[in-house]
C-alpha cells in the first residue's frame, strides 16, 4: 500500500457533463469532459478496427506545462489547458499539424499541497462560439474561441469563499438553461449559475462543499435535471432556478474523494466511488431518486466513469494507490458482475460504437468488444511511457491525450484508424 499523499494525488483532474451537441461543433466533435453528452461515448464515428502489431500511428505531440485537464476538440482545434510558470495557459491546437493556432494566459496563483504541481484540474468546456475553463485556485474564465480573445473573468472561489480542498478546484462546469453551473462549495454558495454572456451571478444554491466529480444533465419525463456528485451527496437540481429537486448521502468523511461523472441512463442515475462509499442505481421519477441497488462491491470507481451500452456498464473498480484496478461488466439493473479482469489498472472508457477504447493510467491503450459474455480484447499497445490519468478525447479516429513527467507533459494525438 502507499502512502496517503500518493493516493490523494491520482484524483486532483478528473470532472464533468451535459447532454447533447453545442452548436458550435459538429458531429465527431469532443466539446467538453467525456464527449458530446458526458457519457463517455463518441458519436458519429467510423466502427473501429484492430491495429497492427506495431500499434496506432502517433501524429503528433505538442509540450506541456503543468496540471491534468485533459483536452477538449472541435473541428479543427483542440483546446489544452495548463500551467506555465506563474499563468495559466489556454491554447488551440491544430488537430492535422500540431501547431499552435492561439493561446491566452491569465495570472495563476494556485500553490499545490498534497500534490507539488500548480496546473489546472479540469477539462475546457466549449459551448457556442466559448471556451469556458475554471481554473486550480477556482478562477473562471470565458474566451472565444475562434482566437482566445478574454470575454470576462470571476475569481469564483474568492467570492463565495471557494475551498480549495486537496488538489485546488476539481468539478468540469457545466452548461444548462444557457447558464454555466459550477459546484464551488461555498458556505451559502455550494453551487452557482453564471450568466453565459456577461458571466455574472444567476442563482446560488445550497451549501454542499465540492468534490472532484463533474455534474452531468439530463430531461426526464419533462423534467430538466443537472446531476451533481458533491462532497457528501448526490442530487438533482433545477437549472432554471437552482431548486434541488432530490438528495442523497453520497460519500464518506476523512481522506477520500468523489471524482467519477454521474451517468444517467433509461431514466437511471448511476455515481460511483472508492474509499467505502460504492456505488448506487437510482430510478428518476419526476423529483424523486428510488434506489435500485446500491453496493461497495461491483463498481466502486476511485476517479474514472463507466459507460453504459445495452443494458451493461463498463468500468474499472478499485484504486490505483492500492494497485487493484480490475475493469468489469455488470448487469445495469441488478449490480451482478458478469466478468472482470484483474490487474488491469485504472483505465478511462470511451465507447466507439460496439468497442471498447480503454487506457489506463501507465499509457497501456487497449481495444475491446463490448460483449456482457466475456472480456474479448482486440488489441494493445503501449503508446506512453508517462503517466496518464488526464481524461483522453477521442474525435474522427483519432485519440487525444495528454501524459504528465513530473513538472512537465505531452498533448499527443494517436491515429487510432
Amino acid at each position: 500500500m502507499r502512502n496517503t499523499n500518493h493516493f490523494l494525488c491520482l484524483l486532483m483532474m478528473f470532472s464533468g457533463l451535459a447532454i447533447g451537441f453545442t452548436p458550435s461543433t459538429r458531429a465527431g466533435d469532443w466539446p467538453q469532459i467525456l464527449g458530446p453528452g458526458r457519457d463517455g461515448q463518441a458519436v458519429d464515428e467510423q466502427p473501429l478496427t484492430p491495429w497492427d502489431p506495431s500499434g496506432p500511428k502517433e501524429l503528433w505531440a505538442y509540450e506541456l506545462g503543468q496540471g491534468f485537464a485533459g483536452p477538449v476538440v472541435a473541428r479543427q482545434q483542440v483546446i489544452i489547458f495548463h500551467r506555465i510558470g506563474t499563468s495559466e495557459r489556454v491554447e488551440a491546437i491544430d488537430r492535422k499539424t500540431g501547431k499552435r493556432l492561439w493561446k491566452t494566459d491569465f495570472d495563476a496563483s494556485y500553490q499545490g499541497t498534497y500534490n507539488p504541481d500548480h496546473g489546472p484540474r479540469c477539462v475546457p468546456l466549449i459551448h457556442d462560439q466559448y471556451v469556458y475553463l475554471f481554473g486550480a485556485a477556482g478562477e473562471l474564465h470565458c474566451v472565444r474561441l475562434s482566437d482566445g480573445t478574454p470575454r470576462w473573468s470571476r475569481s469564483a472561489y474568492e467570492e463565495f469563499s471557494g475551498q480549495d480542498g486537496y488538489f485546488g478546484a476539481g468539478s468540469t462546469p457545466i452548461v444548462a438553461d444557457q447558464k454555466l453551473l459550477v459546484n464551488i462549495g461555498g458556505s451559502d454558495a455550494g453551487l452557482v449559475a453564471f450568466d453565459l454572456e456577461t458571466g455574472k451571478t444567476v442563482w446560488k444554491a445550497t451549501q454542499e462543499a465540492a468534490s472532484y466529480s463533474s455534474p452531468t444533465s439530463a430531461t426526464i419525463a419533462g423534467q430538466p435535471h443537472v446531476f451533481f456528485v458533491t462532497r457528501m451527496s448526490a442530487l438533482s437540481v433545477n437549472p432554471r432556478n437552482g431548486k434541488v429537486q432530490f438528495r442523497f448521502p453520497f460519500g464518506q468523511s476523512g481522506p477520500t474523494v468523489n471524482a467519477a461523472t454521474p451517468l444517467v441512463f433509461e431514466n437511471h442515475l448511476f455515481v460511483s466511488a472508492a474509499y467505502g462509499v460504492g456505488a448506487n442505481l437510482s430510478r428518476i421519477d419526476n423529483q424523486k431518486a428510488t434506489t435500485v441497488w446500491s453496493n461497495d462491491s461491483v463498481m466502486s470507481s476511485q476517479y474514472s466513469t463507466c459507460v453504459y451500452r445495452d443494458g451493461h456498464l463498463y468500468g474499472t473498480h478499485g484504486r490505483e494507490d492500492f494497485n487493484n484496478g480490475e475493469l468489469r461488466c455488470v448487469e445495469a439493473m441488478t449490480g451482478n458482475q458478469k466478468w472482470r479482469v484483474a490487474d488491469f489498472g485504472t483505465a478511462h472508457t470511451i465507447l466507439v460504437e460496439k468497442h471498447l477504447l480503454l487506457l489506463n493510467s501507465e499509457g497501456q491503450l487497449r481495444l475491446a468488444n463490448t460483449s456482457p459474455s466475456q472480456y474479448i480484447e482486440l488489441a494493445s499497445a503501449q503508446i506512453s511511457s508517462s503517466t496518464t490519468r488526464a481524461l483522453p478525447a477521442f474525435s474522427n479516429g483519432v485519440l487525444f491525450l495528454r501524459d504528465n513527467n513530473g513538472f512537465t507533459g505531452k498533448l499527443r494525438s494517436i491515429s487510432i484508424r
